[in-house]
């Protein structure tokens, strides 16, 4: 026999405890209700007219659509025409008493508890003519409180047209009437669309459908006492004496934005079982919170058999396969919580990831429509792949005990505050023992917020006066985090909690043991431009910076000159060149804190690195030289920078000494590496000053071992194969590359001693 979890069992009491509502309803009404004028056409008469719906037609313009963000105009979405706002005119002494009758109903129909009311905002006249149609889409929220859309479709002889809602895996289909107004009301969530009209005029009115009054409230008056009851047993189970954080996380039926996200707007079926979840959580000595949540499914899935979708001209039935895929079997689902409403009114963004564990649900995510697919088509071992992503609003349960945890996995931020507060109160212990809470997932769900947190955090863990805690809590950031405004409360922890403690906590943040990928090195190296200025604030800070910020001078200048050394490896010069003067401004940086913190150990250090007999770092140093010039001559000299000017200024010298090559001479140095028998003939032409080509029968192998090194380090040299006789011949052509490429040198080593001659540095 299965096994039934508690989680399963509370998702499975919540459905059988729902209202009988549904995501979309219709009602009717005479059309003597509504009495409708529209400037330069003039009184509607009801049913339309053909004649009246032309002129609508021209005097309306194409439908625009939203897109994210964005609001498009395409016919091959939406086609039909809007009449402008502006030019409607409704008479709302009668219209106004009909539409209350008619929401009140469509309120009842939706699900939606006694208490609450819905109202309507018009939106738009729209006129649909033969041939037109509104592709599937999902209503974005107009207005504050907007839970839906009503549609009021004015009658006419039209036929095709019909609106189709979609939720759930069920479909509501709505046809005009010839006599009646319709109104079809459906939750802002639901997909729909509309079929082409296939003849006459479909002609509507769109409302937006606010909700006022408070859902889950209005629900909670009647609320099972013994179905609460077995609700907290189910949580009482689920969380048992588990010694962790713990949580369960309930998916809701419908899908909210972060704007609409609040108890009091919760729609239908999710209104009356979020009334239940926090009866019983109180009952369970639980908290509750609301959220966001992305699910992520991967399928094994198959191609369907060919189908296509089609109305029926003759009665408006829809035939339509199940889809291009057939799901197979679930490979994995993944759910991460981005939003999350708590205490106050405002959903904060999160980012946390929650386990199958933790995660039930009334309706399978793969019932509803996914916001976003991919077909991967075959993977290997699982076949042809399909996944899906789906949005879903969802209550989060924890036990009381466990509160400040779960928050703080929701919103470090918050923890931090929840810190500071404490600690002010003069509840230090607490505090303490609260930031302990925090150990097992904070190096995780920090990150998400770090750059934001550190101030703060740097704060907190000099307050808690505790060197374990202090350090958990601090370990997650990166010193490429660390600006000038940060540089007193450094300080102050360092103080604290003494050199050793304060030498780990910067390896950790140097990144110790972690991988160094290319974007974070270009990170570091705009961070290290701007230690002078955190240098700067941490010798003016009272407690002993100049310290601190030598640590953190000596700590930057080991990875510093390691990425100087792996790139004066590089082996093609163009790209060597290129990397070695992106660090000059890193380099300048670093130099000119050590004239600010007086360190001249690490300051000669660096100068005879940069002052070696290397023409390829003086790339580097000439970079360096550049990006500190804005600093003042005495900072200049006390970074040791004069020295490495004057090195540059002599080597450029030298080189420019040399004398010019001759237009005869063809040698070429072929850069170290590889000895084998292949590279010395390679290197006897090249270094031969009359020989300018070499025809070398060559296999196909050790050709392209020849052509590598050639191209490794961007020699001149043309290298092509020549194709008869066995084996083919390799021909190798030295070009008038050699020589632009020196006169380029040149000019650049004249440029550079011109610009040393004009900076004090070099005299």
């Amino acid at each position: 026999m299965a096994t039934i979890f508690p989680r399963d069992r509370f998702a499975s009491l919540l459905g059988g405890a729902a209202d009988a509502g549904s995501f979309s309803a219709r009602r009717t009404a005479r059309p003597d209700d509504l009495r409708l004028e529209v400037t330069d056409i003039g009184p509607i008469t009801l049913p339309v007219s053909v004649r009246q719906a032309k002129e609508l037609c021209l005097i309306g313009r194409p439908a625009r659509f939203g897109k994210g963000e964005q609001t498009l105009l395409d016919a091959k979405v939406r086609d039909t025409w809007q009449v402008p706002k502006s030019r409607v005119k409704i008479d709302k002494r009668r219209w106004n008493v009909t539409l209350r009758h008619v929401l009140e109903r469509l309120r009842a129909d939706l699900g939606l508890p006694e208490g609450c009311e819905l109202t309507a905002e018009f939106h738009a006249m729209l006129v649909y003519a033969p041939g037109q149609f509104f592709a599937p889409h999902q209503d974005s929220e107009k207005a504050d409180g907007m839970i839906g859309t009503l549609v009021v479709t004015l009658p006419s002889a039209a036929t095709g047209g019909v609106l189709v809602v979609e939720h759930a895996g069920q479909t509501a289909t709505y046809r005009s009437s010839k006599e009646s107004l319709s109104f079809v009301a459906f939750y802002a969530d639901c997909r729909h669309h509309v079929r082409p009209v296939t003849s006459g005029y479909r002609v509507v009115l769109t409302y937006n459908l606010l909700l006022k009054g408070d859902s889950v409230a209005a629900a909670a008056g009647r609320t099972d006492p013994r179905l609460t009851a077995e609700l907290a047993e189910c949580l009482n189970q689920h969380f048992g004496d588990s010694d962790e954080p713990a949580r369960l996380v309930y998916l809701l039926d419908h899908e909210y934005t972060q704007r609409g996200l609040g108890w009091a707007r919760l729609k239908g079926d999710d209104a009356s079982r979020a009334a239940l979840v926090r009866a019983a959580a109180l009952a369970a000595d639980c908290e509750v919170a609301l959220a966001l949540a992305e699910v992520h499914e991967q399928w094994i899935a198959e191609d369907a058999e060919p189908n296509g979708r089609y109305w029926d001209d003759d009665d408006g039935d829809e035939t339509e396969e199940d889809g291009d895929y057939e799901l197979q079997e679930l490979i994995e689902s993944t759910t991460s919580l981005d939003c999350w409403l708590d205490e106050g009114d405002e959903a904060t963004p999160t980012s946390l990831i929650v386990y199958d564990d933790e995660v039930c649900a009334t309706t399978p995510t793969a019932d509803l429509s996914p916001h976003a697919s991919s077909y991967e088509g075959y993977l290997g071992n699982y076949g042809n792949t399909l996944e899906r992503w789906y949005r879903r609003a969802a209550i989060v349960v924890w036990p009381r005990r466990w509160a400040f945890a779960i928050r703080a996995q929701a919103s470090p931020m918050w923890a931090l505050d929840r810190l500071a507060d404490l600690v002010r109160a003069g509840d230090v212990a607490e505090a303490r023992d609260a930031a302990a809470m925090l150990a097992p997932f904070w190096s995780v769900v920090a990150k998400a917020n770090a750059e934001q947190m550190l101030g703060k955090a740097l704060t907190v863990a000099h307050d808690l006066d505790e060197p374990g805690t202090a350090a958990m809590l601090l370990t997650p950031f990166q010193i490429e985090m660390l600006g000038r405004s940060h540089a007193a409360a450094l300080a102050r922890v360092a103080v604290r909690y003494g050199d050793s403690w304060t030498r780990e906590l910067v390896d950790v943040w140097f990144g110790r043991d972690r991988p160094a990928y290319l974007a974070s090195q270009q990170q570091r190296a705009v961070w290290l431009e701007s230690l002078p200025a955190v240098c700067d604030a941490l010798c003016e800070t009272p407690e002993d910076g100049v310290s601190v910020g030598r640590l953190l001078s000596a700590a930057a200048w080991t990875p510093l000159r390691e990425s100087v050394d792996r790139t004066l490896r590089y082996p093609a010069p163009s790209h060597r060149h290129a990397a070695l003067s992106e660090l000059g401004p890193a380099v300048a940086g670093l130099l000119l804190s050590t004239a600010n913190l007086a360190a001249a150990d690490l300051r000669d250090e660096m100068v005879a690195f940069l002052s070696v007999d290397n023409d390829d770092l003086l790339v580097c140093a000439m970079s360096a030289l550049r990006a500190a010039h804005t600093a003042s001559r005495a900072t200049r000299a006390a970074a040791g920078l004069d020295v490495v000017s004057r090195h540059c200024a002599a080597r450029l010298a030298t080189r420019l000494a040399r004398p010019i090559r001759s237009a005869d001479d063809w040698s070429i140095e072929l850069p170290a590496g590889c000895h084998c028998e292949l590279c010395q003939t390679l290197d006897a032409f090249l270094t031969d000053k009359a020989r300018r080509s070499f025809e070398w029968p060559l296999a196909e192998q050790r050709r392209r071992h020849v052509h590598a090194r050639i191209d490794q380090h961007e020699l001149p040299v043309r290298h092509q194969t020549r194709r008869s006789g066995r084996p083919y011949t390799l021909v190798l052509t030295k070009t008038e590359a050699l020589f632009a490429r020196e006169r380029e040198a040149r000019q650049r080593d004249q440029t550079d001693l011109a610009w040393l001659d004009r900076t004090s540095d070099a005299r």
